[in-house]
C-alpha cells in the first residue's frame, strides 16, 4: 500500500526515480528525480486526529506544491472525519496549493481551508499532518516554511499535540469539545473552578 500510495502522490511525469528514504523522528521523505533533476518528494507522517493516530502520504512538486495525498489509515469517525480523502481531494481541494504560499488551516482558525462539516478536529489534524509533511519536505529542500504552523518544529509541535492528547484522554470527565480546543494552538489551560455552593 505504501508504495503504491508514493506512486499515487508524486508529481506525474515520465522516467521518475525514487532515492532511498530519508526517517528522522516518525516522518519518512522519498525524494522523487526525473533524470539528474529533483522532480518533488513524497512524504509520509503520522497524526493524532479524533478517534487516535492517522497516517497520510503526501506528494509534493519541486515548487513545493501539493500534487497528491493518501490517507494511509484513521480511526476517524465514519461519516465524519473520515471523510478526509474525499473532502480534500474532490471538495475543498488541498491539491496546487503550496503550504509556504497558502494558510492550510481551517477557516475557523483564520486559515484557508473550509473544515469537513461537523469534523473540524479530523479538519484540523489532517491540515497539521500536511504542513507537518511539507515542513520536512521544505527542511530536506532548504525551502520555507507552511504558513499554517506554530514557529515550533514539525517534530516539536507533534511532540507537543501527542502530550495533550494523552492528558486529555487520561482524565474521563473530558469531552469533545474539550479535546477540541485543547488542540488549538493557541488554547491557554484555565485550571478547574468549582462552583460556589
Amino acid at each position: 500500500k505504501q508504495q503504491a500510495a508514493i506512486i499515487a502522490v508524486l508529481p506525474q511525469v515520465e522516467g521518475l526515480t525514487i532515492a532511498e528514504p530519508i526517517e528522522a523522528e516518525g516522518i519518512t521523505i522519498f525524494k522523487a528525480n526525473q533524470g539528474d533533476t529533483f522532480a518533488g518528494a513524497a512524504v509520509k507522517v503520522a497524526e493524532n486526529g479524533f478517534g487516535g493516530i492517522f497516517h497520510v502520504m503526501v506528494g509534493f512538486d519541486a515548487t513545493g506544491a501539493i500534487t497528491g495525498f493518501e490517507v494511509l489509515d484513521h480511526q476517524e469517525t465514519p461519516g465524519l472525519g473520515s471523510k478526509m480523502q474525499e473532502w480534500f481531494q474532490n471538495v475543498r481541494t488541498v491539491i496546487g496549493l503550496n503550504p509556504a504560499q497558502s494558510n492550510l488551516t481551517v477557516s475557523k482558525d483564520g486559515g484557508d481551508v473550509d473544515a469537513i462539516t461537523a469534523a473540524t478536529i479530523s479538519s484540523r489534524a489532517f491540515l497539521a499532518a500536511v504542513n507537518k509533511a511539507y515542513n520536512a519536505y521544505a527542511e530536506a529542500n532548504n525551502a520555507p516554511q507552511a504558513q499554517g504552523v506554530s514557529s515550533a518544529t514539525p517534530i516539536e509541535a507533534a511532540e507537543t499535540l501527542a502530550a495533550d492528547s494523552l492528558a486529555i484522554t487520561a482524565d474521563d470527565t473530558t469531552c469533545a469539545a474539550d479535546t477540541a480546543v485543547a488542540t488549538d494552538a493557541n488554547f491557554v489551560a484555565e485550571p478547574n473552578v468549582e462552583p460556589a455552593n
